[in-house]
């Protein structure tokens, strides 16, 4: 009798997560992607707030497949007492569904962890509703509205203990 072969599923070997430069060409590629997706759904940029900019991530994480090829991104910015929001996360379509953004949001757990971040929080909006089922199947509870999202009402924030 032969034992089958198991294939790796794609969160083992299909893809990698590195630190990366917020303002390196695929990272604003990607944001950009994002920017076209958030836009469409909300008919515009309606983001509150300071837009996060390479001197305010503390750091920014790029999945690519093996052969080099960005699938999405992820970074923290700190807020107030150390607590670390997540930045422009995002998996372009054509890769959601096979592990990427759990394993982005591994990454940027540990990385909150490694600057003595006590708590993730996290902003997105409502008409993002897979954003909204990911966040809360991965343990982020509701919370009010923080900072520039306070009185927002497409605005939904989360946070994780960590």
């Amino acid at each position: 009798m032969t034992t089958p072969e198991v294939s790796p599923s794609p969160s083992e070997s299909a893809f990698s997560i590195d630190v990366e430069h917020f303002d390196s060409p695929d990272a604003q590629r990607l944001r950009a992607a994002q920017r076209l997706e958030i836009d469409r759904a909300y008919g515009g940029d309606t983001e509150p707030g300071e837009k996060p900019t390479a001197e305010s991530i503390a750091v920014f994480f790029l999945a690519r497949d093996e052969d080099g090829t960005p699938l999405g991104c992820g970074g923290l910015r700190v807020v107030q007492d150390g607590i670390t929001e997540i930045k422009r996360m995002y998996v372009r379509p054509e890769s959601r569904g096979a592990g990427v953004a759990a394993a982005l949001l591994r990454r940027l757990e540990e990385a909150a962890l490694d600057l003595g971040s006590p708590a993730l929080v996290l902003e997105t909006g409502n008409e993002q509703k897979r954003a909204i089922g990911f966040y809360e199947r991965e343990g982020f509870g509701r919370i009010a509205n923080f900072g520039p999202y306070v009185g927002v009402p497409t605005s939904i924030c989360y946070s994780k203990v960590l």
